[in-house]
């Protein structure tokens, strides 16, 4: 018992000094914060889609109509002309983001491309693991170009838009989504999972 006594001084001292350790302030490597209850947050708008026939079957949304097909790398026929819930997850998810960067910016008083072609995402979804287990899940490399900002602001941009896009709010944890960030003249950095990292690669012209 004296022992344990004895070394209850030594925890305690231990536990300040965790608690003296600086805290990461480079915005990319900080925890993105808590967010709103979605369960009870007001409604802003609600989508709607009847699939009808699964993976080879038909979307009707109110402004949607699409054929669906089986990729050739999973065994289906991959019509050209359809499409499958990959890219349409690709799609909605690189389309938020980057409005979501709109939004950053614009909070930040970062002034983003006039043009629609200098700020441009690219989003691939992956679907993973094995189907004959029925085990998969999904991995996203996202790939975003804005041309005439510095590397650190772009850095700050992507940052905050991971915090407030709601695709990566609904993601975080639950998919592995690594961001390379590619600016035009200044060069690219990679953006990596929840505790995003970033460092200085080549320069492009």
């Amino acid at each position: 018992m004296s022992s344990f006594r004895a070394l209850r001084p030594l925890a305690r001292q231990a536990g300040a000094a965790r608690r003296a350790l600086p805290r990461a302030t480079n915005p990319i490597q900080q925890h993105q914060r808590r967010f709103l209850d979605t369960s009870s947050a007001p409604t802003l708008y609600s989508a709607h889609a009847q699939v009808i026939g699964a993976r080879t079957g038909k979307v009707h949304g109110e402004n949607l109509d699409v054929e669906l097909t089986m990729a050739k790398a999973l065994g289906g026929a991959g019509d050209r002309g359809k499409t499958n819930p990959e890219e349409l997850f690709a799609a909605g998810y690189g389309a938020c983001f980057q409005s979501a960067m709109n939004a950053a910016a614009a909070s930040m008083g970062v002034k983003m491309p006039t043009r629609m072609e200098d700020s441009v995402v690219e989003t691939t979804v992956h679907l993973v693991g094995d189907m004959k287990a029925l085990d998969m899940g999904l991995r996203v490399n996202m790939t975003v170009k804005v041309k005439g900002l510095g590397r650190e602001e772009l850095d700050k941009v992507v940052a905050k838009a991971k915090e407030v896009c709601p695709y990566s709010r609904a993601t975080q944890g639950n998919i592995d989504t690594n961001i390379k960030v590619v600016n035009f003249t200044d060069g690219e950095n990679d953006i990596e999972g929840d505790n995003a990292k970033s460092y200085g690669t080549s320069t492009y012209g």
